[in-house]
């Protein structure tokens, strides 16, 4: 049974209240000016897992609220004066335990927020007991609503009056929340911003005019976290920023022959510039999301003494954040971005002299990620346990080409066999990036132990940084030893099978060239 319910168009609270009491006994409680703010993350994690956050304010206190989008039951509830930016930062309880495993590093951000009236009712019976709680509320843009919240033993008289509600005065039983009508008012609708990559292609689209498609929804990204990346709201959006870079990056390499020569060059060099620019905040970031897991890797006795560690991380990233945001304000930057945009908004020529943008996009993609699988074969096939880390990391760079082009172009192809053939690639690449990554924080740690010396940090911190990097060497071994299996995994004949049905030119492609 619904307990939300929305008031028709014409019907004022007076009225209703006047209406309602022809066929209940209400006692007016309260009414207040109140003012309702919805909370989630930029990408809606909390929308995502069916729940909204609200925050109450109402004199004298305010409340915040988790409810299931479906029903509108409150999952956890409490009093608060201000909303804290991170899970992390609330008191420990019901609302931290439900915020902390959906929001994880991001931050709650205010959504919308809604004046409205707030008037409690009761609905009492002959002994002058309470037997249903209404809460009204009046907005003065949205129709107003009412929630009923039955009470304990008095089951029948919430149905009593919700059929009372329908029935005669002509309400609708809603079980969507405020949340969606406010967005609607601004013009938005819930889950508007995702990291994930959802492009939709037509497999006969011209080449040229897919790719700037493709770059246009990256440029979006681009364009989405800016601010947040600026404003170092959360560590996110700087790497949703640097991943939606890199993807551009990959594209001008990896799509070519789309666009003209000297503009795919002048712009790939722009977003390698992006890329290092960004790039040592995001390594500190990582640093600092870390910093837990690197101290219960230590032994408890000397945990602690890592601490100095923290503070030391977190006064270069604020450095580096800083350094960061008045790249990101410089005027090469936004003259570039915005030349970008005009230059993906321009239609394309009927008749275009790159060699690859008449093909259709299909072929391109076909052509583009059989080429790249079968280095990714060949280079893997070349490691053995003799092989340098760079041959390892060169690999790496060419699964992460290989990603960026099954991810770009997977509408194009059936939709259970790209998502298998992309979760297999993932897992070679996580024991890739392991590798790498461990590789780097044990370089890193030891640069910035030669940096804290200067420092007067304790004797003891540099200990336990010392039994940390040996900890990430061991790891970064691990790593190296578990690569061979994976790769075999990932090299098997059922595998190279559905990327060969997938990708595999027709043996007349075989000899052109230039692809």
């Amino acid at each position: 049974m619904s307990l939300q319910f929305e008031f028709p168009l014409n019907l004022t609270v007076e009225k209703f209240i006047a209406e309602l009491s022809q066929g209940a006994d209400i006692q007016k409680v309260s009414r207040q000016s109140s003012c309702k703010t919805y909370y989630d993350s930029f990408d809606w994690r909390l929308y995502s897992n069916g729940i909204t956050c609200e925050f109450n304010q109402v004199k004298p206190a305010s409340f915040l609220t988790l409810r299931t989008i479906k029903t509108g039951l409150v999952i956890a509830e409490s009093q608060l004066k201000k909303v804290p930016s991170f899970s992390r930062e609330f008191d420990p309880g019901a609302v931290r335990d439900t915020l902390e495993p959906l929001l994880e590093m991001r931050a709650l951000l205010p959504v919308c927020t809604l004046d409205y009236q707030a008037y409690h009712l009761n609905v009492i019976n002959k002994d002058q007991k309470i037997i249903l709680r209404l809460l009204i509320e009046e907005y003065s843009q949205l129709n107003n609503r009412i929630q009923l919240q039955p009470v304990k033993g008095y089951d029948k008289a919430a149905e009593h009056i919700a059929e009372l509600l329908t029935a005669t005065l002509g309400l609708t039983a809603v079980d969507e929340p405020v949340l969606l009508k406010a967005l609607q008012l601004q013009g938005r609708k819930p889950k508007d911003y995702s990291s994930k990559l959802n492009i939709n292609l037509d497999p006969e689209m011209r080449a040229d005019i897919a790719g700037k498609y493709i770059y246009s929804h990256l440029l979006k990204a681009i364009k989405a976290n800016e601010p947040g990346t600026i404003a170092n709201t959360d560590s996110e959006f700087l790497h949703d920023f640097r991943v939606a870079v890199r993807r551009t990056r990959a594209g001008l390499s990896q799509i070519k022959g789309i666009l003209p020569a000297n503009i795919n060059a002048y712009y790939a060099d722009f977003f390698s510039w992006l890329g290092q620019v960004t790039g040592s905040t995001r390594d500190l970031d990582v640093y600092l999301l870390n910093f837990e897991r690197y101290k219960s890797s230590l032994p408890d006795s000397i945990r602690e003494d890592l601490n100095p560690l923290y503070d030391f991380l977190l006064a270069k990233q604020h450095k580096a954040q800083k350094e960061l945001a008045k790249k990101l304000q410089s005027e090469k930057y936004l003259s570039t971005l915005s030349e970008w945009e005009q230059c993906l908004k321009e239609p394309s020529y009927k008749h275009p002299l790159e060699q690859n943008a008449k093909l259709t996009i299909k072929e391109l993609a076909d052509r583009r990620i059989w080429k790249v699988f079968t280095r990714v074969l060949q280079e893997g096939d070349a490691i053995t346990g003799a092989s340098p880390a760079e041959a390892l990391h060169d690999l790496r760079k060419s699964c992460k080409k290989l990603r960026y082009l099954m991810e770009f172009f997977q509408s194009l192809y059936p939709e259970q066999q790209i998502k298998q053939l992309i979760k297999n690639l993932k897992e070679l690449q996580e024991v890739l990036g392991d590798f790498q990554d461990y590789a780097v924080q044990e370089q890193t740690l030891k640069l910035f132990s030669e940096e804290m010396m200067a420092l007067n940090t304790p004797a003891n911190t540099f200990l336990a940084m010392g039994v940390l990097i040996q900890d990430l060497d061991a790891h970064r071994c691990r790593a190296r030893k578990d690569f061979a299996a994976i790769f075999e995994d990932f090299n098997q004949e059922e595998n190279r099978a559905t990327f060969k049905l997938l990708f595999a030119p027709p043996k007349s492609h075989h000899h052109q060239h230039g692809v």
